[in-house]
């Protein structure tokens, strides 16, 4: 088909392949009804392996860009997205329609950062079994919530309606802080506390200070998909450092890239495997950090919710307290997407001296400051101790959930799956076992993925957040947004998309 790609590139290779077929579909190279290569002449034109061209071919026909036809092969549909999406113009309207219809020419960095979808489906009815990343939105005290903005509102005056800080609300700062102190042992001052509109902002912001374009990058994989699209849009050279029950090797990254300039983990609680940072590659990794003159991102997202033993204190007090107080190379970002409610959109990150003034005007630049009124309504919510008092319910409710997705699973797809031990989370990694998983091949979590998503559940694979292609496929199932009786009702449907792609 003409296309290239490369290992150099900062993409993976199936997202250059996906890009590269999609782009000649959408600028007329590749005519509607034209016939494509099959994925294994694919694979073998490009010297790529099969898992990687049907995993950018299986991205490519769930998109609607290609149709598969029985015993015949894979075509150009006939009418792709841009098509369907495309607003009808007037016939005399070549603005309207454009160039001659060809997609806007976007950089390469654009390019490669449209080709990382890190958003999932939506539902008006409410999060989707088995979506990940979901909090128990049912738990949460709304009507408190509401007294606390009511009372900002009421006493705020004037002063509510102007600029905020871009580093945050003074008194959210001290709140997170003496949260934070207690909470997960981070050593820090209020002043170090940058308040950002979620972690994925704090992720784009910290990548654009402390990166340029081609840096190395250590990324843990599987990883965080949305971290991966904050890399790719700083321009980041990334590089897949395996993860195994011990969390990231930091062996194996040293020998890949022992200059990088960054490195991005989440120790605590390791997304999607679910792995705890051992103790002796946390001090591996801050050594590595300090010889190299590389900064480690510390992703903590899911910190709170743990069924079994105690969590490790944050990464950033050993390496706090192994500087005694001076300036030490992790920066520690957290959320209140996953603890409260997504649509908040607050996060933070806490960041060595010498990077403040650097990260409060970046984010200036970004957004200038998060909405006043949430800030203030957060800080009043940890500060009399609601926040904590909810985090305790939402660990019951989630240890609940735990517990009646492996009985659910155990009931209904005994001898199909197999959920992975977990101790915390709000996740858990499922494999196909028995004769499924002995003749599905490579691709079939993709194939039940998107199956499950035309009846209503959310399947990820686990490919999905792999830069190399897994020994082993598996699926992501989330549990923390649904209710038991849902959880039932999903495990059975799933078991019956199963079967029903089984032949």
């Amino acid at each position: 088909m003409g296309i290239a790609v490369s290992a150099r590139s900062g993409a993976p290779l199936y997202e250059q392949i996906y890009a590269a077929v999609r782009d000649a579909i959408v600028g007329g190279s590749l005519r509607p009804g034209a016939k494509i290569a099959s994925t294994r002449a694919l694979a073998a034109e490009l010297s790529v392996s099969r898992f990687t061209a049907v995993t950018a071919v299986e991205r490519l026909l769930a998109e609607g860009y290609l149709t598969s036809r029985a015993r015949s092969g894979l075509f150009v549909a006939a009418t792709i997205p841009e098509q369907r999406m495309r607003a009808v113009a007037s016939r005399g309207s070549a603005r309207a329609a454009g160039a001659g219809g060809r997609a806007p020419e976007l950089s390469q960095r654009g390019t490669a950062l449209s080709a990382v979808v890190i958003t999932g489906p939506r539902s008006e009815e409410g999060p989707r079994p088995f979506h990940p990343r979901r909090p128990a939105l049912d738990a949460f005290p709304i009507r408190l919530w509401t007294r606390l903005l009511a009372r900002h509102w009421r006493t705020g005056g004037a002063a509510a309606l102007d600029y905020g800080d871009p580093a945050g609300y003074a008194p959210l700062r001290e709140a997170i802080a003496a949260h934070i102190g207690v909470s997960r042992g981070v050593r820090c001052a209020p002043h170090q506390i940058v308040v950002t509109s979620g972690a994925q902002q704090a992720f784009d912001m910290l990548f654009r200070i402390l990166l340029d374009p081609g840096d190395q990058v250590w990324m843990e994989d599987p990883g965080y998909l949305d971290v991966r699209a904050a890399l790719v849009g700083a321009g980041a050279a990334i590089v897949p450092v395996p993860v195994d029950d011990g969390g990231i090797d930091v062996d194996a990254g040293i020998r890949r890239a022992p200059r990088a300039r960054l490195a991005v983990v989440s120790p605590s609680h390791q997304y999607p495997s679910g792995a705890t940072l051992a103790a002796p590659r946390r001090a591996a990794l801050l050594d590595w950090a300090r010889g190299a003159g590389a900064w480690v991102v510390e992703d903590d997202y899911d910190c709170y919710f743990r069924y079994r033993g105690r969590p490790l204190p944050a990464l950033q007090r050993f390496d706090a307290e192994s500087t005694h107080g001076g300036a030490g190379r992790v920066i520690y970002v957290g959320t209140f997407s996953k603890t409260m409610f997504p649509s908040l959109r607050l996060g933070f990150c806490i960041v060595p001296e010498p990077l403040v003034d650097a990260a409060v005007n970046a984010r200036a630049v970004a957004s200038r400051n998060a909405p006043l009124a949430d800030q203030a309504a957060l800080a009043a919510f940890i500060a009399e101790g609601h926040y904590d008092r909810h985090l305790r319910r939402a660990r019951l409710i989630y240890q609940e959930r735990h517990e009646a997705m492996r009985a659910a699973f155990a009931r209904e797809l005994a001898g199909v799956l197999s959920l992975l031990p977990a101790a915390a989370g709000t996740h858990v990694v499922a494999r196909f076992v028995g004769r499924h998983g002995r003749a599905r091949g490579a691709s079939a979590p993709v194939r039940v993925a998107r199956a499950a998503a035309a009846d209503g559940l959310v399947a990820f694979p686990l490919s999905r957040y792999c830069l190399e292609p897994p020994a082993e496929d598996a699926l992501v199932l989330g549990y923390g947004a649904i209710t038991p009786r849902r959880i039932a009702a999903g495990a059975a449907k799933l078991g019956r998309v199963i079967e029903r792609t089984s032949g």
